[in-house]
């Protein structure tokens, strides 16, 4: 049987980043993805924005992690030649929403975002000649990155450090060995090489399906468990040459940022992604086809800030979900590290609810990880 320091279960940004930071560390690691390349699911499906840190509470995770992710990010991609944008990005109000948008400048300062201030609707509009709003705050440390090209150099830099991954290797079982899981983990691992292999520490970082992976771990009480909710966000594609060369969005809604302009590395235009809840109890069950319908309320999102938006000019392009452990009309949730402080169990880590601005997030998120890991050895 295969004896190894750590193994991470899923192949995503954030399980490439944590896989590479154990590799540095010096651990003989094991990354094992279930689908046959790295980073196909929620990260080859967002907006590739890298976020300053603006909206989160102060003092939470979300929002520690995304302002000291978002400058290793840049740090990383300019010191690995990884593509970024910083286009900056423009949050823009009503006369209505002028409290909101304070509010939210609040929050971002408080949160020690770098680089954000108000302006008035009429600077708004000389920045971007397009553009209707009263005010709005520009966050000039928002930026998009190449995220395949990101993921693609976290793999490179993991292998370099030691490090192995198995694709089409999905777990099927993970036992405690010992009391407490001081032996460590016996992982049995399916596909068409079925292997087993004994790990010390066992880091779950499968996204959406971190719940559902943590329900094969004998020995962890359902209670540390939460539920997995789905909610789909849906993206369109503008026809025709980007009027914005900023990066746009409303005040936020629940459950996501409201239905934003974004740009990606070529400066090509795309609106999205909306808030879809889904009625489904697992990750098999997502259709990720864009239902076209849901393009009739982007004109009308849009044409709040951009009213000269033409009819029949957003096309449905693409759809991604987000691994959200808080159901429909609460308050969103934090990443959530569920260590052996928590379940007893020695070595094991579960990543919860690493939705965005998990790939902004994600080299801080493993640095963050290695801290618990090495306070608890």
């Amino acid at each position: 049987m295969e004896q190894v320091d750590c193994v991470v279960i899923g192949a995503g940004v954030v399980g490439l980043a944590v896989a590479r930071e154990m590799a540095l560390q010096g651990r003989d690691t094991i990354l094992l993805e279930r689908e046959g390349s790295f980073g196909t699911i929620s990260s080859a499906r967002n907006s590739e924005v890298i976020h300053a840190g603006i909206y989160y509470p102060k003092d939470s995770l979300k929002a520690k992690l995304c302002v000291e992710g978002n400058r290793l990010l840049y740090e990383y991609c300019r010191t690995h030649q990884v593509g970024t944008q910083a286009y900056g990005k423009l949050i823009v109000a009503d006369e209505s929403q002028i409290n909101d948008l304070q509010a939210i400048l609040y929050k971002a300062q408080n949160n020690g975002v770098p680089e954000i201030k108000m302006i008035t609707g009429e600077e708004a509009k000389i920045l971007e000649p397009k553009l209707t709003c009263s005010a709005a705050i520009l966050s000039e440390s928002t930026g998009i990155v190449d995220s395949h090209g990101f993921m693609l150099s976290l793999l490179g830099g993991f292998e370099d450090a030691g490090g192995m991954i198995a694709y089409h290797s999905p777990l099927m079982s993970a036992k405690p060995i010992g009391k407490d899981a001081e032996g460590g983990f016996e992982l049995e691992i399916g596909g068409s090489d079925g292997m087993k292999i004994k790990t010390k520490i066992f880091i779950n970082c499968a996204g959406m399906s971190a719940p559902a992976i943590a329900q094969k771990i004998e020995g962890l009480e359902k209670n540390q468990i939460p539920k997995a909710y789905f909610a789909k966000g849906n993206y369109f594609s503008l026809s025709g040459k980007s009027p914005f060369s900023h990066l746009i969005y409303p005040i936020p809604e629940p459950g996501g940022l409201g239905v934003h302009l974004t740009l990606d590395m070529a400066g090509q235009a795309k609106f999205g992604p909306d808030v879809e809840w889904l009625d489904v109890e697992r990750e098999e069950q997502i259709d990720y086809t864009v239902d076209t319908k849901r393009g009739e309320g982007f004109y009308a999102a849009v044409r709040k800030y951009w009213p000269e938006l033409k009819d029949n000019s957003l096309q449905p392009d693409y759809s991604g979900v987000r691994a959200k452990i808080v159901p429909p009309n609460t308050p969103a949730g934090d990443f959530c590290f569920n260590t052996p402080q928590d379940h007893g169990l020695q070595g094991l880590y579960n990543l919860y609810g690493f939705e965005s601005p998990g790939l902004t997030s994600s080299i801080a998120i493993a640095r963050y990880l290695e801290g618990k890991i090495k306070n608890s050895l």
